[in-house]
């Protein structure tokens, strides 16, 4: 008998057979200190639960595991050929926290008769997430063709619904719940990347919320095809499972050689989706390799100049930018060869020396002379048919030559595992960083991978293998470099690509409505540090929606903030008030970006109050955003979860990111910070500020710890 246990949750296996251990438990610690016997009342009735179930041992859900031999199949029954043991957690990752830090194990077993090994890995963090990869090896003479390979984790049956996600471009992570009943909820992705829809599988407890319910959740760190899904049998079992999709024939296994799947990550939460978000952002946050603080005020020119490029303009920008407190200063789309529109160009990675004659020096030493840090964009992984680089090499596309899949913007996919390819690519960046002494890149990927070829075998798992080689290479060459995931706004965003990026793109859409929603479930997963959030132009680029700047402003603070709007046009008045904003984010940053996100249970669907709180609970910050009108004539009462009940706070509210409502609450009105006990913030709340018939419009509260 096994059991690791961190934070409030735990593992526990039961080895004492010759088989594959069996997962007793996950989820909540139940106290697994008790002893064996403890132990063995986890045990579920029914057939037993181990890492990969089979259909000889009574499972006859999804398999976990299958394949074949050129279409013969021999079932599995896989043996430990080493004793279990918990091994401490790697050094940096709560080695030095003592018993309750959670740990390792390492499951290693064979079938000698179907020639399989596997290596199973199992780590508890010692935020209490547990991540599982399963490592398969072909031992016989024969090639083995690998069809699925899932890691899998028990959910007990009080989870009775589901919440995913639906998406597309610019509205991405859409919420979706239904009921959790017999049979198999899946979802596949196959598009090649991450896409629109990605976050993480949940199941939960009826009626399971933010602040309330048990709530179980699967991730499958890969950005690349994959699939995640929850299963439920008649006899009652219920896993929640995730891995890498294959196609047919992509991983074929010669004598000898090894299939990794990627980590999937299963994390809980005994009090509702904070919890379990909670662990999440505090395991990112605990790596080593965690984007520096305080993250960088940025500006973006995408929708200030699309591909208007000129040095003049651009050196105006940069002016105007450093004058508000703009840290970072980021050239898009359009500045190299060929690159007047979308249809021409990708891939040709020169600065075009007709838009640019003394290359893009000048702009970089205004940049700074300013003092800020200059980025430059990239798509590496895609390109245009009209471009030097397909004309020179149309056998680097990952597709097949004589017929090539439907263009989407203008693009093919470049084959980023075809050496030459990846060298070029490499070349390419690691010359351009050095030159102009980059300090951040946006890193995009316009389009769904389609019909993908290589060396006549399906692609996406070398694809995604190579762009993490390049990504990893292009780091190790450049140590400091940050990198932005961006693909058609938020499709690639998975702790796959976190791994080797620094923040992701949370969509194209930054009209602050939308973006409340996306920014919401984005966070879900990773925390605001991670998540690039802008101020952008009213009406805004892609909705064609008018806000007010106090709300476009109030949006963008919960994340990486910055600005995506050509500010040389802003009105003096405007310009103010962005750079108050600015001061207030670099002043809020350290709290924003250490503290835990929480997310109100508020009665009325119109409006959302969410917030930070930090780790001591002595500061807070909360937004009451008005998101539609209300059926109600007064808002319901403000409760602010997280506090320290047992404290006083003082309210203020933040005038430069908040409207001035149409009948101020009395808290608010006497022109002094109010002070309250944190128990009556918490357990009654106080009146909200009258926003009922304005949507679009924010109120921002700051609250501090008394005494």
């Amino acid at each position: 008998m096994i059991a690791l246990s961190a934070a409030g949750a735990s593992l526990v296996l039961d080895a004492r057979g010759p088989g594959l251990p069996e997962v007793l438990h996950w989820g909540a610690d139940p106290g697994s200190s008790q002893g064996t016997a403890a132990l063995l009342a986890l045990r579920p009735p029914g057939p037993p639960r181990p890492l990969i179930p089979s259909q000889g041992e009574g499972w006859f859900g999804r398999p976990a595991l299958s394949g074949h031999r050129d279409g013969t199949w021999r079932p599995t029954r896989f043996e430990l050929t080493e004793p279990l043991a918990a091994q401490p957690p790697a050094a940096g990752a709560g080695a030095d926290a003592g018993p309750g830090a959670g740990g390792k194990i390492v499951v290693r077993a064979a079938d000698p008769q179907a020639g399989l090994a596997l290596d199973s890995e199992l780590e508890l963090t010692a935020q209490g997430v547990l991540r599982v990869r399963h490592t398969l090896t072909n031992t016989a003479q024969t090639p083995y063709t690998l069809d699925r390979l899932a890691a899998l984790m028990p959910v007990p049956a009080q989870a009775v619904e589901i919440l995913d996600f639906a998406g597309r471009w610019s509205r991405e992570r859409s919420p979706q719940r239904a009921a959790l009943r017999q049979g198999a909820w899946v979802r596949e992705n196959r598009r090649g990347r991450t896409g629109f829809d990605a976050g993480p599988l949940i199941a939960g407890s009826a009626g399971f919320a933010f602040r309330s319910g048990q709530v179980w959740a699967v991730h499958t760190a890969w950005s690349g095809n994959h699939v995640q899904y929850v299963e439920r049998l008649a006899d009652g079992r219920a896993v929640l499972g995730g891995g890498e999709l294959l196609e047919p024939g992509e991983i074929r296994l010669r004598t000898g050689q090894s299939y990794q799947s990627p980590w999937v990550y299963f994390a809980s939460g005994e009090s509702g989706l904070d919890e379990l978000s909670a662990r999440l952002h505090r395991m990112l946050r605990g790596r080593s390799h965690h984007p520096a603080t305080p993250r960088p005020v940025t500006l973006n020119i995408w929708e200030a100049v699309y591909f208007d490029h000129t040095l003049d303009r651009l050196l105006d920008l940069a002016d105007k930018a450093a004058a508000i407190g703009v840290e970072r200063f980021v050239v898009d789309d359009g500045w190299f060869r060929h690159r007047r529109t979308d249809d021409a160009g990708l891939g040709d990675w020169y600065v075009d020396e007709t838009v640019w004659p003394g290359g893009l020096h000048p702009l970089v030493e205004r940049v700074r002379k300013h003092g800020m840090q200059f980025g430059l964009w990239f798509e590496p992984e895609m390109v245009n048919p009209d471009s030097d680089l397909a004309r020179a090499h149309p056998d680097w596309f990952l597709a097949d030559p004589a017929r090539l899949p439907a263009e989407q913007r203008n693009q093919q996919v470049l084959d980023v595992a075809r050496p030459e390819a990846f060298g070029y690519l490499l070349e390419r960046l690691d010359s351009l960083v050095g030159e102009y002494r980059i300090d951040y890149i946006k890193w995009d990927h316009n389009r769904d991978i389609a019909e993908p070829l290589h060396d006549g075998t399906p692609g996406v798992h070398a694809q995604t293998l190579a762009v993490y080689r390049l990504l990893d290479e292009l780091r190790a060459r450049n140590p400091g470099l940050e990198i932005e995931s961006c693909s058609s706004g938020g499709a690639r965003v998975d702790l796959g690509v976190l791994e080797r990026t620094d923040r992701v793109w949370g969509s194209d859409n930054i009209d602050p409505i939308e973006r409340q929603s996306i920014q919401r479930w984005t966070s879900l997963l990773i925390p605001y540090e991670l998540i690039g959030a802008h101020v952008g132009s009213s009406p805004a680029h892609v909705s064609a929606r008018a806000t007010d700047l106090s709300f476009r402003a109030a949006t963008a603070l919960f994340g990486h903030a910055g600005i995506e709007s050509d500010i040389t046009g802003w009105d003096e008045r405007d310009l103010e008030q962005l750079a108050q904003w600015i001061a207030e984010y670099k002043r809020l940053r350290p709290l924003l970006h250490s503290g835990e996100v929480v997310r109100a249970d508020h009665p009325d669907p119109a409006a959302w109050l969410h917030g930070v709180v930090a780790p001591g609970r002595e500061h807070a910050l909360f937004a009451y955003v008005q998101l539609e009108t209300s059926a109600f004539e007064h808002g319901a009462a403000l409760r602010f979860p997280g506090l320290d009940e047992d404290a006083d706070y003082e309210l203020t509210v933040l005038p430069v990111v908040s409207a001035a409502p149409q009948t101020w609450p009395q808290w608010a009105a006497g022109g002094q910070p109010a002070v309250l006990p944190g128990r009556v913030l918490t357990t009654i709340g106080v009146e909200a500020p009258r926003l009922v018939d304005k949507p679009g419009q924010s109120f921002v509260i700051e609250l501090l710890r008394q005494g």
